[in-house]
């Protein structure tokens, strides 16, 4: 009984040892997997203003803390109120070129991050072959010297990188905040195509208001020559005023006919947005005035999380930080983990008997020794490169507070301006009023009429230009405060994308 405890006892040693030693090296690849190189991020620090220069507290619909559900959000544009525009805004998402590129350059993006991803996998092959091959007769202590030996094989090849240092995580984090960075590209493009088409809308739309407004002037100035030839027919006037009334018609009809080309160029241009042929379309004329509508800038920290490109450019710092890690997760060895199995035989009859079978398990740990300054050199490269993304999160970030202060500004500008020029287009009209009365009773020259026509005519398309650059205001404006973007729902659209396309590859 002595004999067989101990028996017992020594194999149950020998059965537990192995146990002990996998068990071991399983844990230190545990261990070494939870390793690292990446470096802790955090967003750059940018000085971010406590309140707008340019937007009083309390003027004309402005608040600097106006609450969440009055900012402009998904499609900006409704907030004019413009049919027309909602209906052409809705083509530039499907039909826009640059859009289109700009969402095959995320879903690129997209795959980088599976590729990546796919790392953390191991790889499999499988292969099948034959050959025959004859070793020299004249090989001397051979075996087979002068023979012809058939060999036909098939086997299974696996192969895996435990990620112990985090490589293959740094370069999916890389991957991932680059995905990131393109999905607010995509999301900045569609902003700026949307704000080009209003502006070139809106100035459309100016020009059409002005054309309205020659077409009047040229039809009464029409009337007018007519009056004057009746009264020189008569002998009432010199040839003098009629020169000058037919004077005054012309230069109208010229400045008349050049807004015709302006417009075409709008047109076209509006067309190709829309990724239409120029010569297939056309906008009807509309005179309807356009209305500037209240748009609440809100607290400046808000500018951070609203604009697509600011949001891009953090991401890129992002990714650049994993870079880094991946740069020194080259100063550490690798650990390659196969396995190979099959069959292998002579002759083809036996080929999927138990004897054919081979196999072969091992592991290789390698590392490099010795590169000349490499791998140094892509550590402080890709340092370099962070440092650098880093100063363009921030001067994005000021440019885009200075985009908005400017177009604050230029709205207050123009409002105030619109209003003193309201004023003196009405001081204009009632000018030639009392002008024209003066003629009509032979106390002025018809010369005066024609001066008081065009200091009228000229305020009011002075009037016209100002409204139109304060709508062109309020459409920078918006494009400048991110026109309701949120980059928090961007990054999780692009994780929810990421993993679908991963679940879709792997139930294919």
């Amino acid at each position: 009984m002595k004999s067989l405890r101990s028996h017992a006892h020594g194999h149950s040693l020998r059965l537990t040892a192995p146990r002990v030693r996998t068990a071991s090296v399983i844990g230190l690849l545990c261990a070494l997997t939870a390793c690292s190189t990446l470096p802790p991020y955090a967003k750059p620090s940018v000085d971010v203003p406590d309140r707008y220069a340019s937007a009083p507290q309390a003027s004309k619909g402005w608040s600097v803390s106006a609450p969440a559900d009055a900012e402009p959000r998904g499609p900006w544009w409704t907030l004019f109120n413009d049919p027309e525009l909602n209906r052409l805004e809705a083509r530039v998402d499907v039909s826009n070129q640059s859009v289109k590129k700009a969402v095959a350059q995320l879903q690129a993006a997209r795959a980088i991050v599976d590729y990546q991803r796919a790392g953390y996998s191991p790889t499999v092959t499988a292969g099948v072959s034959q050959s025959r091959s004859r070793l020299s007769q004249d090989v001397l202590g051979h075996s087979l010297a002068g023979k012809t030996v058939p060999d036909y094989s098939a086997g299974v090849a696996a192969s895996w990188e435990p990620d112990l240092f985090g490589r293959v995580k740094d370069a999916t984090v890389d991957a991932r905040d680059t995905a990131q960075a393109s999905d607010a590209d995509l999301q900045a493009v569609r902003l700026s195509m949307s704000s080009e088409l209003a502006t070139d809308y809106f100035d459309l739309r100016s020009l059409d208001i002005q054309k309205k407004l020659l077409d009047d002037t040229v039809a009464a100035y029409a009337t007018s020559l007519k009056i004057v030839q009746q009264q020189f027919a008569a002998g009432g006037i010199d040839a003098s005023a009629v020169t000058q009334a037919q004077t005054q018609l012309e230069s109208t009809r010229t400045q008349d006919t050049d807004l015709d080309v302006e417009r075409a160029k709008l047109q076209h241009a509006i067309a190709t947005l829309i990724g239409v042929p120029a010569s297939s379309f056309s906008l009807p004329s509309d005179t309807t005035a356009i209305t500037v509508p209240s748009i609440p800038a809100g607290m400046p920290s808000q500018l951070l999380e609203r604009r697509p490109d600011i949001a891009a450019s953090e991401r890129r710092v992002a990714a650049a930080n994993a870079r880094i890690g991946e740069a020194r997760a080259a100063f550490y060895p690798d650990l390659t983990l196969s396995a190979t199995a099959g069959l292998e035989s002579t002759f083809f009859s036996p080929w999927l008997t138990a004897p054919s079978l081979f196999w072969s398990i091992g592991s290789q740990l390698a590392g490099t020794l010795f590169d000349g300054g490499r791998r140094d050199a892509a550590l402080k490269g890709a340092t370099a490169q962070y440092d650098g993304t880093v100063a363009d999160y921030r001067q994005t970030v000021l440019v885009a507070f200075q985009q908005v202060e400017d177009n604050l500004s230029a709205l207050q500008t123009l409002a105030s301006e619109a209003q003193t020029q309201q004023r003196a287009t009405a001081a204009a009209r009632q000018s030639l009023q009392l002008t024209t009365n003066r003629y009509q009773a032979g106390a002025v020259s018809y010369l005066d009429v024609v001066t008081s026509q065009t200091i009228a005519l000229s305020n009011e398309r002075t009037l016209d230009r100002i409204e139109a650059r304060h709508i062109d205001a309020s459409v920078a404006l918006l494009k400048a405060l991110g026109g309701g973007w949120d980059s928090s729902s961007s990054i999780r659209e692009t994780a929810k994308a990421t993993s679908n396309e991963t679940l879709s590859e792997t139930s294919k």
